[in-house]
């Protein structure tokens, strides 16, 4: 999948641009502040339909304007071409179009094209709560299965069920009622919890594959998920301490409290790593889920983001990273710095189509 030509209106600090992209490699070079990123999130709106940085799609609207627009033309391998427009408007909801059809669902939309971000958002993959780490499992998984997307739907309503009849103090939550809801969150909660775990079965060896690449071997991590549905029957569980539940107020147990254990020489990466192995361990994983990403669902090449991933690395992993991005394991590639040297690294490696733009202002300028 590459994207053709993009249209940005009104989007963040971006009035106005039109671009005709590079099917390889495209640069976007300018000081932090002046809109690269933003030019990221517009593409990254397209294929997820939503923002990369915000959860309010209000915020994405320039602060001048009621409205704001953004279109893709995409290009399958097969040559097959994808019209995508969204439209943002103030108090209403986003409209996504395909081919000029409006979608029934949003939902129906995830997967089309498969996208992987790295930026320095990330971070809060390690510093973070683990709905953070969650969320870096759904965003994937959700574009290769349907089946895992419709479930985690219906699982958040039944919890968020359950959750207001255990903060009901008068009259007492109806048993039948919550027995009702523990009931769909088993049954989704399993689909959820078999998908996440054959995600990280087969994720885990390239990450570290790609990890010890960027390190040179120099590191020992891991990467392990840990489930309530391990326990045992996944309905037995949720009801086992109902008592205490109704004592707190929301559900203490389910894949809604599902984790990621990160590590560094075995141990949590959050108090072992320096700022340059905590960058190494995100792009290692960002990496292998396009590696995930382009083997699984469509089994096309991903749209690779790289948003200011040289900051706090050391020259040798820069250059494994060089290396990496400049090989033909990937396919279109957009890439920020504010550092023209980095680029200059990766296009003296290139042999294929590249095109670099000046952003500035949010301007955006071939």
């Amino acid at each position: 999948m590459t994207l053709r030509q993009i249209s940005i209106f009104n989007y963040k600090n971006i009035a106005q641009a039109e671009l005709k992209l590079s099917p390889k490699l495209n640069c976007l070079i300018g000081q932090n502040g002046e809109g690269k990123t933003n030019l990221l999130d517009a593409i990254y709106f397209l294929a997820l339909c939503k923002s990369s940085i915000t959860s309010q799609d209000s915020a994405c609207i320039r602060h001048e304007a009621e409205v704001a627009l953004l279109q893709g033309s995409f290009v399958h391998e097969d040559g097959t071409v994808e019209e995508i427009s969204l439209g943002l408007s103030r108090g209403h909801k986003k409209q996504l179009k395909r081919n000029k059809k409006p979608y029934k669902r949003l939902t129906e939309h995830i997967g089309l094209i498969p996208i992987v971000m790295v930026s320095p958002m990330d971070s809060l993959l390690i510093s973070g709560s683990s709905e953070e780490r969650r969320r870096f499992m759904d965003v994937v998984i959700s574009q290769t299965d349907h089946r895992y997307l419709d479930a985690l739907v219906c699982y958040n309503k039944a919890l968020a069920q359950r959750n207001a009849l255990l903060k009901q103090e008068e009259p007492a939550p109806d048993t039948e009622l919550l027995a009702l809801w523990e009931e769909e969150m088993a049954r989704y909660g399993q689909v959820i919890y078999e998908a996440r775990a054959r995600y990280v079965e087969r994720f885990e060896p390239v990450f570290q594959e790609i990890h010890a690449i960027v390190s040179q071997g120099h590191e020992q991590v891991g990467l392990q998920y840990v489930s309530h549905a391990q326990r045992g029957a996944l309905l037995d569980v949720i009801q086992r301490d109902r008592a205490k539940d109704l004592i707190m107020g929301y559900s203490l147990h389910g894949v809604h409290r599902d984790e990621l254990e990160m590590t560094l020489g075995g141990y949590p990466l959050r108090r072992e790593g320096s700022q340059g192995q905590n960058k190494t361990y995100l792009i290692a994983l960002k990496l292998a889920q396009f590696d995930f990403l382009s083997r699984a669902g469509s089994r096309t090449k991903p749209l690779l983001l790289l948003d200011d991933i040289f900051d706090k690395l050391d020259a040798s992993r820069v250059e494994q990273i060089v290396h990496l991005v400049a090989g033909d394991r990937f396919g279109q590639i957009f890439i920020t710095d504010t550092n023209r040297d980095h680029l200059d690294q990766i296009l003296s490696r290139m042999d294929s189509d590249y095109r670099l733009f000046h952003v500035k202002g949010g301007e955006v300028t071939p």
